[in-house]
């Protein structure tokens, strides 16, 4: 992609009503753009990192077994009575009505609707287990939106919902599923403490948190060093139960066995939430099965989420420095930037041109700064929307030479244009992803 020929509306100074950091940097980098209070248009360079991050979710739950399909935006009132919820959720809640005057709301969730679709469909304990999950738009009319993205009215969600046989059956897919929630995490670039919590609304009485570990954070946490030396790839569920976590409202340090020395505090910022709560929407929705003894039985469930969107402003609270956005690789809008250290250099901008089609050749994702515009300017915009990788082409560039940058690390060095291929083709790994 062009510079010149791309939507990008960034920002030189920090938006007045902006409070923290990742809504100021959004705005900035022109990721998005306030619609009207607490709702947001997601402009190009923002949707690019949500479809990153819809891409890594999406593969990680496939390897999970779980199946993806898409509910409405928009149910009928009928279901949520169905299941007793109806009056009791909030005004957090939408509620409107059709042309005919039938009882409507915009989701805050979907627990109501998998359960509706799987009373029509499941028959037999032979059809479970089963998990289906979506990423889709939801909306909770927020009494107070704030911090942007953050906690916005509308947002962006990977919602999941388990159907199994029994109890048994159901506890070990939602320990699976928090096992695939710290992959998920943990190739977006971000530590992840999964935390005991309350159920809330949703009900049940197993669920757990994941807070990603920011400076900017919302709520306090407490955890065992364990964490810091643990991969998700070798984690498992007893690990989790053993090592101790919790959110400062939960944290007793009078009954704490963690040695001071071990016990770490952080700022966490919630960016996932899981339930088991048993036959509670099956029961009072009526979805039953046929058992393996032909009794009827009302299937075990979970749910499971991740806030999308907010993600993207929790990575940014976790990842960025005084001159913007540090993107992991993962999830970065482009991974690798091309930038000339002058438009007026016929020379500069024809090796430039060059290289950046040889990289689309290549498919490498690459964004190439071609505006006519000073170079500090350039270099600016691209550390503010965080390009990993930056390759800059000054007067040594006619003698084949070529500046790599990293932005991360401000590690910069002189490279020949196969040693900058190599390079590339070393920290692109856009082609490997479906062989994962």
């Amino acid at each position: 992609m062009k510079l010149s020929r791309y939507f990008l509306p960034t920002l030189r100074e920090d938006p007045a009503d902006a409070q923290v950091l990742s809504h100021k940097l959004m705005l900035r980098s022109g990721m998005i753009h306030p619609t009207c209070h607490g709702i947001y248009s997601w402009l190009p360079l923002g949707l690019k990192v949500l479809a990153k991050l819809e891409r890594i979710i999406a593969d990680e739950q496939d390897k999970a077994g779980c199946h993806r399909i898409l509910m409405p935006t928009i149910q009928p009132a009928t279901l949520w009575r169905d299941s007793g919820r109806y009056d009791d959720y909030g005004k957090e809640m939408l509620r409107i009505k059709d042309r005919h005057g039938r009882d409507m709301l915009y989701s805050p969730t979907h627990e109501e609707v998998a359960t509706d679709i799987m009373r029509q469909f499941l028959k037999s304990y032979k059809q479970m287990p089963l998990n289906v999950y979506q990423i889709g738009w939801k909306f909770r009319d927020e009494i107070r939106p704030r911090f942007g993205v953050m906690r916005g009215r509308e947002f962006l969600m990977k919602d999941g919902y388990s159907f199994d046989v029994t109890k048994d059956a159901a506890v070990a897919a939602y320990k699976k599923v928090v096992i695939s929630y710290l992959k998920t995490f943990e190739r977006m670039g971000l530590k992840a403490i999964p935390i005991r919590a309350d159920s809330g609304a949703i009900g049940g009485d197993l669920s757990h948190e994941f807070h990603v570990v920011a400076d900017t954070g919302e709520s306090e946490i407490f955890y065992d060093c364990e964490y810091d030396a643990l991969s998700a790839n070798t984690m498992s569920f007893d690990d989790i139960e053993r090592i101790y976590s919790a959110a400062d409202d939960k944290h007793d340090p009078a009954n704490c066995q963690i040695p001071t020395e071990k016990l770490r505090t952080a700022r966490g910022i919630e960016v996932g939430h899981v339930f088991y709560f048993g036959t509670k929407y099956s029961k009072a929705m009526g979805l039953s099965v046929v058992g393996r003894d032909g009794e009827a039985i009302f299937p075990e469930m979970g749910s499971y989420g991740i806030g999308v969107s907010r993600l993207v402003a929790a990575i940014i609270e976790a990842n960025h420095d005084k001159n913007g956005i540090v993107w992991p690789a993962s999830v970065a809008p482009f991974k690798f930037g091309i930038i000339t250290a002058s438009w007026q250099d016929p020379s500069i901008v024809d090796i430039a041109e060059d290289l950046y089609q040889k990289m689309i050749t290549r498919n490498v994702e690459v964004v190439y700064d071609d505006r006519e515009e000073r170079a500090g300017v350039k270099f600016a915009d691209m550390d503010l929307i965080g390009i990993p990788f930056q390759i800059v082409l000054g007067a040594k560039c006619n003698d084949g030479i070529f500046e790599w940058k990293d932005r991360r690390t401000g590690e910069r060095m002189d490279l020949t244009l196969e040693a900058l291929f190599n390079k590339v083709d070393e920290n692109d790994d856009c082609k490997n992803f479906v062989k994962r």
